[in-house]
């Protein structure tokens, strides 16, 4: 038992370091003895948790997906399930930097093609999922593709939260998160709905029926 967490107290770091060098460098700007200085862990331990750099990159990659657990696990996911795991984006963002790593990661275009085109393709049938079943409720207008507008949300998210980076290293990204949703929701939402839903998020509690 000791064993096994001081492994795991070690592929944490190992995580922690590579992450710190991805968000700072980029995946091609980031030798595995940039890994292993930031880590502060041996090489022999490094290869012992992870074979190559795209595998530690592609756990940093997965990270993002773990984090939201406790959004995308919700027993009705819909409308307001999307605009939450956007805003917990939004906050992980500026505050974990496994996260901002494993973002980098997909949208540098530096980075693996293999990286980049499956994570958003996970993203884009995530929301879809959501929106189909929010589509079937009628809380999503009958004549849009749910596949469609997945797509345009993940495009327009992480194009918006690239510009936050540049202009104010995200911090407006909320509120610039916000704004995104209250341009939107109007032309994803049947009118008689829209008061359902808040573009400002919340506290990842269930949609209502």
């Amino acid at each position: 038992m000791v064993r096994q967490e001081r492994a795991e107290v070690t592929r944490s770091a190992i995580l922690d370091g590579a992450a710190r060098a991805f968000d700072a460098e980029g995946y091609h700007g980031t030798s595995l003895g940039d890994i292993v200085k930031e880590a502060g862990v041996t090489k022999g331990a490094l290869y012992f948790h992870f074979g190559s750099k795209e595998e530690l990159a592609q756990a940093l990659v997965d990270e993002q997906f773990s984090a939201l657990e406790s959004v995308t696990d919700m027993p009705k996911p819909g409308v307001q399930t999307v605009i939450d795991i956007v805003h917990t984006m939004a906050r992980l963002l500026v505050a974990d930097v496994r996260v901002r790593a494993g973002i980098r990661l997909v949208i540098d275009q530096s980075s693996k093609t293999g990286l980049v085109s499956e994570s958003y393709t996970r993203w884009i049938e995530l929301f879809r999922e959501c929106l189909v079943q929010a589509q079937q409720r009628g809380d999503v207008k009958a004549d849009l593709d749910p596949g469609r507008v997945a797509r345009l949300i993940v495009g327009s998210w992480t194009g918006m939260q690239l510009s936050s980076q540049v202009l104010s290293g995200r911090a407006d990204l909320t509120e610039e998160t916000t704004l995104m949703w209250e341009m939107l929701l109007p032309s994803i939402v049947p009118p008689r709905r829209l008061e359902r839903f808040r573009p400002e998020g919340t506290a990842l509690v269930p949609e209502m029926v």
